[in-house]
């Protein structure tokens, strides 16, 4: 007997990612049925992309629309809980682009909200379920236990700017939530997955805007060092990509175990092997390069099995939650460095 295709559907198209986030649906067998932003260019594009979704006038057409089970999201951030709001009222699942929220009132509304409805709440966290390399170090640091009881995850979160090309609320911060409640939510979920740490506190932050002084709400550098439960954790991020490297950033992940530690290098191999997706584990046998081309990205399966049988594979909805949290309050506590705001410092 075959099973149903799955349903959903796209609400808030202002972010590139709403269009791996559906692929990663489709390709794990769902079906697209409908699409939704108040911008006709971003409908536009995203119907020219998908040309068997059709769009829609009015959310509400998605929302009262039982046969949708999971709708996703990549609105700009601050709108994003609201939209994940109504899914949940009205029975459905939600896959929301990072960052889930901007603000930890937001975030309790959600916490809430998904305990009352018991609806799944997912963040897209790409860094690590949309990385082959990733995903393997995972199957060897938490699974396998390769290397030893873990200490410490280092992550680098470097992105290109392009800040020319960049819409109005990418530089407001109200809007996309500050560097570390955005780029660094990445990052926390990270350190918690490979940590294990179930409790963690931040223990120190900082923010600052070193090369865009014209755009002053912009954070352009960002970094926290966590305490958790099941390890440290240090954590930077930053929109400094220089445009002569071929990827939009050289991210890149260490776990440190007591008996050994594995590095990704999950876009480029700097003056090394081509492509992406590079692992290399360090143990007490030796030094190993690990091939991931054929690892599977299981989220979007998992993300499917776990809206059809009511469970938690693809990620803990705790773990979800939880790193946001953290991204939000290292923002909200973040000291502030480099030139003050609005100064007319020189580019570097």
């Amino acid at each position: 007997m075959n099973t149903p295709r799955l349903r959903f559907a796209a609400i808030g198209l202002n972010h590139d990612h709403i269009y791996g986030q559906v692929g990663t649906l489709q390709e794990a067998g769902a079906q697209c049925v409908a699409c939704y932003a108040a911008e006709p260019e971003l409908v536009a594009a995203f119907t020219s992309h998908f040309p068997d979704v059709p769009a829609v006038a009015d959310p509400r057409a998605i929302y009262e629309d039982p046969r949708i089970a999971l709708i996703a999201t990549a609105a700009i951030p601050n709108e994003r809980p609201a939209i994940a709001i109504e899914a949940m009222q009205h029975g459905k699942d939600v896959y929301s682009d990072k960052p889930g929220c901007t603000t930890l009132d937001q975030l309790e509304q959600l916490r809430r909200v998904q305990a009352e409805t018991g609806r799944i709440y997912a963040i897209g966290y790409s860094e690590h379920f949309g990385s082959r390399a990733t995903v393997r170090a995972g199957e060897l640091v938490v699974q396998a236990g390769a290397i030893g009881r873990v200490v410490q995850t280092v992550t680098f979160g470097p992105h290109r700017a392009r800040a020319d090309g960049r819409p109005a609320w990418f530089f407001r911060k109200a809007q996309y939530g500050g560097i570390l409640t955005d780029i660094g939510s990445h990052q926390v979920e990270q350190f918690l997955f490979f940590s294990g740490s179930t409790r963690a506190e931040v223990a120190s932050a900082h923010v600052g805007n070193f090369r865009y002084p014209e755009h002053p709400e912009l954070e352009d550098y960002g970094d926290m060092t966590l305490r958790g439960d099941g390890g440290m954790g240090s954590i930077r991020a930053d929109w400094y990509t220089p445009d002569g490297l071929p990827v939009w950033g050289d991210g890149r992940l260490f776990v440190l175990g007591t008996e050994g530690y594995l590095e990704v290098r999950k876009l480029i191999d700097l003056a090394g092997r081509p492509g992406g997706e590079h692992l290399f584990l360090v143990d007490q046998r030796g030094v190993q390069y690990v091939d991931t081309a054929s690892v599977e990205l299981p989220f979007g399966r998992q993300l499917l099995e776990d809206v059809r049988a009511r469970t938690e594979t693809a990620m803990p909805q705790a773990r979800c939650f939880l790193a946001m949290q953290l991204a939000l309050e290292a923002e909200a506590q973040a000291v502030r460095v480099g030139p003050p705001v609005g100064a007319a410092a020189a580019r570097a």
